[in-house]
C-alpha cells in the first residue's frame, strides 16, 4: 500500500490528476475495453504530457512501486492489484506529414484518428480492423494490420520511439541508435521496458481501395469454410481476407437485428481496382447466397465497417493461435464445435489469412514471433453469469483442437482467459530470450511486471 505521503510528493510535480480508490476521477483512469477484467491499483495517474510521465517513474523507481500502462484499455491481460497505473490517454498528440508519408503520435491516439488526416493526402496506415484502437499499444504488440498481406506488422513501419525507461530518462529510440537494443524489444515486446509516450510511424500511399464483407446465413457455414480453404490458396499477396462465425446472444446490449443470430461473415481488402476485386472476390459470392453483400470500391474512412467489431466494451475472455496450417481434419473439428447446430456459447471465431507481407523478414529486427504462419485464429465469448463457464469449457475445447497445428502466438491477441493467462507463448525462445536480455538492462527493478510480464532472466 502506498503511504499519502509519498503519493502527496508524487502529486505536487505532476499536472495530470492522481487519483485513489474511491476518488471520482480514479474509475475513468482504470477502465479497460474488457469490463470482465478489473484494474485495483494503489493509485491512478492521468499524465497530460512526457514530464508526468518522467516524474511518476522517478517517484515510482525511488519508492520501488511497480508500475502499469494504459491508454485505451484494448491490451489489458491481467489484473492490476497494487502499484500505480500511469494512463497515457491524454497524450494526443497528432502530426502527419505528407512529404516524409510519416505520423507522429502521443500515446493516447487511436487509429481512426490518424485515418481522419492521413487519408486526405492518399496515404493509410498499418491500422487494424477497428479504429478505436490505440496506436502504440498495438503497433508495441506487433500489430496485426487489416491490410497486413500488402503492408506487413505495425512494428515494421515504426521509425522512432520515445519512452521513459525504468530509470525515468526519456529516450528517443530508432534502429542505429544507441537503444538500439531497446527499439528492438519494443516493437513487439509490449510495455515491460518503458512507457511510452509518443512514435513516429511510416505511412503507405494508395489510390483506391476495395473492400467490404458477405455475410452467409448459419447453414452455409460448411460450404463456406471449405470454399474459404481453397480460395484464400489461390489468392495474390496483397490481398486480405478472414472468416469469422458469429454466434451473436440474446442479450440487451448488443443491436437488435443480430440478437440471437449466428451468420458466417466474410471479410476482404484490396489496395485494387473495381475489376481486379469482383475478379478474386466472385468465387466467395458463390460459395453460398448472401444474406449481405458489401465488397466494392470503399471510401477508406469507412474501413472499420468490414469487421465491424463492437465500439464498446464487452466483458469477455478469449484465445488465439497461429496455424501451420488449416487441413480438413482441422476445419471438420472447428466445424463440430462453431457451426451449424452446435450452440457454442462462443460468440465469434475468426480465421485470418497470414502470409504475404507479413511472412517477410523486417528491415530492423523485432520482437514478433510467427511470420511463417498460414492462418491466425482467434475465438472468444462473454464472460458474464451465466455463460461464463460454458465459455471457458468451450474455449478449451477450442485449444485443445487447434493445438497440433499451433505456430505460435501473437501477444497483441493474448486477452484474458478465465485463469488470466494463455496456455501458448507469445515468442519464440530466440526472441524470448532478447526480450529478457533487454528487460535485465532497462529494468532490473522489475518495475514493469503487468498485463504481458517478461520476467528477468534467472542467475
Amino acid at each position: 500500500m502506498i503511504q499519502d505521503s509519498d503519493l502527496e510528493a508524487l502529486r505536487s510535480v505532476v499536472r495530470g490528476t492522481l487519483s485513489s480508490p474511491g476518488d471520482p476521477e480514479y474509475a475513468a483512469a482504470t477502465a479497460g475495453f474488457n469490463p470482465a477484467l478489473t484494474q485495483r491499483p494503489d493509485a491512478a495517474l492521468g499524465a497530460v504530457n512526457a514530464e508526468d510521465v518522467e516524474h511518476a517513474v522517478q517517484w515510482a523507481a525511488q519508492h520501488g512501486v511497480p508500475v502499469g500502462i494504459q491508454a485505451t484499455g484494448h491490451g489489458a491481460a491481467t489484473e492490476m492489484d497494487e502499484g500505480l497505473m500511469i494512463n497515457t490517454s491524454r497524450l494526443q498528440d497528432l502530426t502527419v506529414d505528407p512529404d516524409a508519408q510519416s505520423v507522429t503520435v502521443g500515446a493516447g491516439v487511436r487509429w481512426g484518428q490518424v485515418l481522419d488526416q492521413a487519408v486526405p493526402h492518399g496515404l493509410t496506415a498499418p491500422h487494424g480492423s477497428s479504429g478505436r484502437v490505440g496506436t502504440v499499444g498495438y503497433a508495441t504488440g506487433g500489430g496485426l494490420p487489416l491490410m497486413g498481406r500488402a503492408l506487413g506488422f505495425a512494428t515494421d513501419h515504426v521509425r522512432s520511439i520515445d519512452v521513459v525507461t525504468p530509470d525515468g530518462r526519456l529516450r528517443h529510440v530508432e534502429a542505429d541508435g544507441e537503444d538500439s537494443a531497446l527499439f528492438t524489444a519494443l516493437r513487439g515486446g509490449k510495455g515491460n521496458f518503458g512507457v511510452i509516450t509518443s512514435m513516429t510511424l511510416d505511412l503507405t500511399p494508395y489510390q483506391e481501395f476495395y473492400g467490404g464483407a458477405i455475410m452467409y446465413p448459419e447453414a452455409a457455414g460448411p460450404e463456406v469454410l471449405e470454399a474459404f480453404r481453397d480460395w484464400t490458396a489461390q489468392l495474390p499477396s496483397d490481398a486480405s481476407a478472414s472468416l469469422a462465425f458469429l454466434h451473436f446472444p440474446d442479450v440487451p446490449f448488443l443491436p437488435e437485428d443480430r440478437r440471437g443470430t449466428s451468420p458466417v461473415h466474410l471479410r476482404f481488402a484490396l489496395f485494387g481496382s473495381q475489376e481486379q476485386g469482383d475478379t478474386l472476390i466472385e468465387p466467395m459470392r458463390r460459395a453460398a447466397q448472401p444474406i449481405m453483400d458489401t465488397v466494392g470500391l470503399m471510401n477508406y474512412l469507412d474501413v472499420g465497417s468490414i469487421h465491424m467489431d463492437p465500439d464498446e466494451p464487452v466483458p469477455s475472455m478469449e484465445r488465439a493461435t497461429l496455424l501451420t496450417s488449416l487441413p480438413e481434419e482441422l476445419a471438420d473439428e472447428l466445424l463440430n464445435q462453431i457451426g451449424p447446430g452446435s450452440e457454442t456459447p462462443l460468440a465469434l471465431t475468426e480465421i485470418r489469412l497470414m502470409g504475404g507481407a507479413l511472412a517477410t523478414d523486417p528491415p530492423v529486427e523485432d520482437s514478433i514471433s510467427g511470420r511463417g504462419a498460414a492462418f491466425h485464429i482467434w475465438s472468444a465469448g462473454l464472460n458474464v453469469p451465466p455463460v461464463a463457464d460454458a465459455t471457458a469449457a468451450a474455449l478449451e475445447r477450442f485449444g485443445t483442437a487447434v493445438e497440433p497445428y499451433v505456430a505460435g502466438s501473437l501477444v497483441n491477441f493474448r486477452g484474458p482467459a478465465r485463469d488470466g493467462g494463455e496456455a501458448f507463448p507469445a515468442w519464440e525462445p530466440e526472441v524470448y530470450g532478447r526480450l529478457q536480455a533487454a528487460k535485465a538492462t532497462y529494468d532490473p527493478q522489475n518495475l514493469f511486471r503487468f498485463s504481458h510480464p517478461v520476467p528477468l532472466p534467472q542467475a
